[in-house]
């Protein structure tokens, strides 16, 4: 196949979307299939908006190949492009959350619509969870074709055995981590509130946090973060280490005994993953996808957004009880490993592809959905 792949900006960028996008534009390379990725400039929505109507845009978009696979997180740059499109044979979105889902303010109606139109622009779909797929159906898509294809690990399995995970259990203070960007989704104020409350309200008296992820995405948001653990006094146990490498990101996975990143919305939830791979006990937001494989109370938890108190509750228990603590990680351990792998799930994606390019070359009609006179 001949394979357009659609991002902002490019694919070394640290999110577990982007990483997801690599992973497939790897995978198709191997499979032989000719693959050539199309960057578009970050923007701000609105700006990306407008990038929607310039025949700039449409012109690095418009290549002669089997399918073009667009990252949803693009959609404000896409909404009305794909209309115009002539030479891609088909469109298929890959779906990793639907925005409009986390979006708020006056314009958020304007918002969904666009996203609407976007989603129903395109012949495909990719999506990262079965609750991303059905949010995107009550936004109003409706696909030709659609899957769902859960990112894998960094490991696809184990990456400790359970006698490291029980001997790591009952060693030292209570070891909790933080991964993601430091940005207002990902609750990390939520977090270090409730730390705050399991220590004064709870009892919870031995205990460290790591919080790894980017203070560039937004300044302001990190600095509020850091801000808030000196206001509430816990700031000497509390280690903000920005970005790290990869070596860096597996020892502090090895070593930790709690993810808990308490987002307002996750699509998937890769890193609750990756941490249960290390039988690191994830405590996940239950709005999402990671509900998926995470069991509240079996492998790990899932919490309201904002639930300080439970999530409080939980980490002064876990403290307490390293036996429960044993017992989850292990389960994690025993998800992890029953996870598809990355060969699995991106064997699934190549295979919605080639039905919806053959799909289209079958007709005999040439472009894509909306130019043939879809919605858009």
């Amino acid at each position: 196949m001949r394979v357009g792949v659609v991002v902002y900006g490019g694919l070394d960028e640290t999110s577990g979307g982007f990483r997801y996008d690599r992973q497939l534009v790897d995978f198709l390379r191997a499979q032989g299939d000719t693959v050539e990725v199309i960057s578009l400039p970050w923007r701000n929505y609105w700006r990306g908006v407008i990038d929607g109507l310039r025949p700039a845009v449409d012109s690095r978009l418009d290549r002669p190949v089997d399918v073009l696979v667009q990252d949803e997180l693009c959609h404000p740059s896409l909404w009305r492009q794909n209309h115009r499109l002539t030479r891609p044979e088909s469109v298929v979105a890959l779906v990793h959350h639907v925005q409009s889902d986390d979006m708020r303010g006056r314009l958020a109606g304007v918002r969904r619509q666009i996203e609407r139109r976007y989603l129903d622009s395109v012949d495909g779909a990719v999506c990262t969870s079965q609750f991303t797929r059905r949010r995107a159906t009550a936004l109003g898509a409706t696909f030709d074709e659609s899957v769902v294809a859960p990112p894998a690990g960094r490991v696809a399995g184990r990456a400790l055995g359970d006698q490291q995970v029980r001997q790591r259990a009952a060693e030292g203070p209570l070891r909790i981590t933080f991964v993601g960007n430091l940005v207002p989704r990902k609750g990390l104020i939520t977090l270090l509130s409730a730390v705050d409350r399991a220590v004064n309200r709870h009892g919870m008296t031995d205990w460290q946090l790591t919080v790894v992820g980017s203070h560039e995405a937004n300044p302001a948001s990190a600095s509020r973060a850091v801000d808030k653990a000196t206001e509430l006094g816990i700031a000497d146990s509390v280690e903000f280490t920005g970005e790290v490498p990869e070596s860096a990101l597996t020892a502090i996975l090895e070593a930790s005994h709690v993810l808990c990143v308490p987002s307002r919305y996750e699509g998937f939830g890769m890193v609750y993953l990756e941490a249960m791979e290390y039988g690191v006990v994830p405590i996940g937001s239950s709005n999402g996808g990671a509900g998926e494989f995470i069991a509240d109370g079996d492998n790990g938890f899932l919490v309201d957004p904002g639930d300080t108190e439970r999530i409080a509750a939980l980490l002064a228990d876990l403290a307490a009880d390293r036996d429960r603590l044993t017992d989850l990680g292990v389960a994690a351990l025993d998800t992890a490993a029953a996870h598809p792998g990355w060969d699995e799930t991106l064997g699934e994606v190549r295979a919605l592809l080639k039905r919806v390019s053959t799909a289209r070359a079958s007709t005999g009609i040439h472009g894509t959905k909306s130019h043939r006179g879809g919605k858009s």
